[in-house]
């Protein structure tokens, strides 16, 4: 099974958007049962007393202005609590996605360090997304600050598509994608012609 926490400083609004858009990828994908999908915080802000707080009512209406979250598409969004990440997530998942640069600062404190190189940034895996003159990726755009729930459902949902193609062509999980592909469908790839890639044309936000 291919394990993804998706990690923000709160775990209420974007990681927990990226953890239930990357879930609805898989499951339309038909690979659900390959993937262990989850989202956690660097901070305990959001958690008082041992109990997490849901998931902030603006991010709930923007995945369910997506179709996730419906009765028909739940995927666990009405019971998602926030929870902080721990130095055993580090040893339990295969990715560990950082929404922005100091989230993957915290986490690296938090983890010891990253020597299997699993934590990443969100829009490491964007198309498109460096800072201009710095080579580096984006943070995701935090709607706290911004309310702007719009320009982070697009920087999620370009991670996660991106973060998804990545998985697909990685080689050590081809084994495991090839025993769940009973229900894939060969017209969600592609072959370009003319560049000899392949793509994708899964629905996007």
């Amino acid at each position: 099974m291919i394990k993804v926490l998706m990690v923000c400083h709160g775990n209420i609004c974007r990681s927990p958007i990226g953890e239930f858009v990357m879930k609805d990828i898989v499951k339309k994908q038909g690979l659900a049962d390959a993937f262990y999908i989850e989202s956690a915080a660097t901070s305990t802000e959001e958690i008082w007393h041992g109990v997490g707080n849901p998931i902030y009512p603006p991010a709930k209406a923007k995945l369910l202005q997506y179709g996730i979250g419906t009765p028909d598409n739940e995927l666990g969004v009405k019971d998602k609590r926030a929870r902080q990440t721990t130095r055993a997530d580090y040893d339990r998942f295969d990715f560990l996605i950082g929404m922005d640069t100091a989230n993957v600062r915290n986490m690296i404190r938090i983890y010891g360090g990253d020597p299997e190189g699993k934590v990443f940034k969100m829009l490491d895996f964007a198309d498109n997304r460096k800072e201009y003159g710095t080579g580096h990726s984006a943070d995701v755009a935090d709607p706290w600050y911004t309310g702007d729930f719009d320009a982070t459902w697009r920087d999620v949902s370009d991670g996660c598509h991106g973060l998804f193609r990545k998985i697909l062509t990685d080689p050590r999980f081809s084994d495991m994608l090839a025993d769940a592909d009973s229900k894939w469908e060969e017209s969600s790839f592609m072959q370009d012609s003319e560049h000899g890639r392949t793509y994708d044309d899964f629905p996007r936000g």
